[in-house]
């Protein structure tokens, strides 16, 4: 009996769409991004709704539809509902947390990067994009004044980053085959300061070291890492027959913006031997300028770094970079070749070079805008985000009201203090009461959408904190801020000093 084949019709899948419909679509999209980064300043920086509110507008309890919708229905409904229930990081007052506005050109490559859909796994997958990348890593070294034929990668962001040089520090620290046998009581230990970011805890947890195994090394008065506890952390280990592993120094803390000594810690890392490695998520980006804090240039001698492509370079989210002096160092902590991934070594096959396999185009964004801007006009934006922080210290110096008390990079801290409570500051009923007033403040700040900012913990009190990364920030923009915040203070303070400090 002959077999009856089926044939297949033409095709036409639902989540197609045809050119004249992508293009209307696509059109009416760019015209209202267009005029939304045009409006942005008149606009609220956040919403003051409450997560009930925003899943109410969202209707969130509707199950998954059965059918399909008009697709130019959607993108608008999408479209009202970010722009009436977002927090714009790109507004010029935004000053909250280390996000950038995002760079215009970053925001059509991204959507170049997801037309084309490349795999970064492998070359054969990506052969453009994958050389894109390649020349973008090289560039971002350049930049910093490292070596620009080291290993890289470009990753998701900070924390991933980190994890990247962590797992390279942890393959060249063992002395024993670390991939095939484990940790198997291997007493590698890591060295941080308290002000160091959370991925150092997380690293510690997932690959198997343990938080135990992290020496929290003291800060001094102005945040950076103590160089002489770090000396005797290592050396009572080592008597211990503990093995260092790395040494974490960072260059531009969360909270206050401090660069470690960076200088004293390589110089002590080369003494014994151990992985120097960098957290310049945020600030590593500031080596490429002069006049700076000095210690920041010797992240150059560091054998990895971390650095954020969408912190101070303006690149839309995500984008993070690991980069490791021996790039062979690094290919040898994540490479694994069954046969399938036998690519040739004359490519670079970024899958050998970090935990994922399945990677996105995040270089064509960092690769465009480094041609659209130039190394020299990073530089001016950069020093122009300092010189406006620095401006914010200035400010607020100069207030009764208020009192200045961090500047470092671009990040600057201050608190509310009212006039008749200056000379009591220091009694701790009324330092208490300062603490729950800033952070009252902090709140009425972040309802009222005229700016947004963020708050740190220096010597056990609470303090506002503004951070600029945001290249839509201006003169005028600063000099409204102390005035806000003594608003809002004046406020939250006669609402609450009756029954607190009755």
């Amino acid at each position: 009996m002959k077999k009856v084949v089926q044939k297949v019709p033409k095709r036409s899948a639902p989540i197609d769409l045809s050119a004249d419909q992508f293009r209307k679509i696509g059109h009416d999209l760019v015209d209202k991004i267009a005029e939304f980064l045009d409006s942005i300043r008149s606009r609220p920086v956040t919403t003051d709704l409450t997560p009930a509110q925003i899943r109410a507008k969202l209707q969130s309890e509707i199950a998954l539809p059965k059918e399909g919708t008009d697709p130019e229905r959607l993108m608008q409904k999408a479209v009202d509902l970010l722009l009436e229930n977002s927090l714009f990081n790109g507004h010029p007052r935004f000053w909250g947390y280390i996000t950038s506005s995002p760079a215009p050109i970053g925001i059509l490559a991204d959507m170049l990067a997801s037309s084309m859909n490349q795999n970064l796994g492998g070359w054969q997958l990506s052969p453009m994009a994958t050389e894109i990348e390649a020349q973008s890593i090289r560039w971002i070294a350049e930049f910093l004044g490292y070596p620009s034929d080291c290993g890289g990668v470009l990753t998701s962001g900070g924390n991933m980053a980190n994890f990247v040089c962590f797992l390279a520090a942890r393959k060249a620290a063992a002395k024993y085959d670390i991939q095939s046998e484990g940790l198997k009581n291997s007493h590698l230990r890591v060295y941080a300061s308290k002000e160091t970011h959370t991925w150092i805890e997380k690293a510690a947890d997932l690959f198997g070291l343990g938080t135990v195994n992290t020496r929290w090394i003291k800060t001094d008065s102005n945040q950076r890492l103590d160089i002489n506890d770090l000396r005797s952390n290592i050396r009572h280990d080592i008597d211990n027959g503990d093995t260092p592993m790395m040494v974490v120094g960072t260059a531009g803390t969360v909270s206050t913006g401090a660069v470690d000594p960076l200088p004293e810690i390589a110089d002590l890392c080369r003494e014994y031997r151990i992985w120097f490695h960098v957290d310049g998520a945020y600030g590593g980006f500031a080596a490429a300028l002069k006049n700076i804090d000095e210690n920041i240039y010797a992240l150059r001698e560091a054998d990895s770094i971390a650095v954020d492509p969408h912190k101070w370079l303006y690149a839309p989210l995500e984008a993070g970079c690991a980069l490791v002096r021996d790039s062979e160092k690094m290919r040898s902590a994540f490479s694994y070749h069954p046969p399938y991934y036998h690519f040739g070594e004359e490519a670079v096959n970024y899958v050998d070079y970090g935990m994922q396999n399945s990677r996105g185009f995040r270089a064509l964004k960092v690769w465009l805008a480094f041609q659209h801007v130039g190394r020299n006009g990073y530089i001016r934006m950069i020093e122009e985000d300092i010189h406006l922080a620095k401006e914010i210290y200035r400010l607020a110096d100069n207030e009764p009201e208020l009192e200045a008390l961090t500047h470092n990079l671009s990040i600057t801290t201050f608190r509310y203090i009212p006039p008749d409570l200056q000379e009591r500051a220091a009694e701790e009923k009324v330092a208490l009461y300062l603490d729950t007033l800033n952070e009252e403040i902090l709140v009425r700040l972040k309802r009222g959408g005229e700016v947004f900012i963020s708050n740190a913990v220096i010597n056990d009190r609470f303090v506002l904190r503004s951070c600029i990364v945001n290249f839509r920030t201006s003169q005028d923009d600063v000099e409204a801020l102390p005035g806000i915040v003594i608003r809002y203070g004046r406020e939250a303070d006669a609402d609450l000093r009756p029954e607190m400090l009755a």
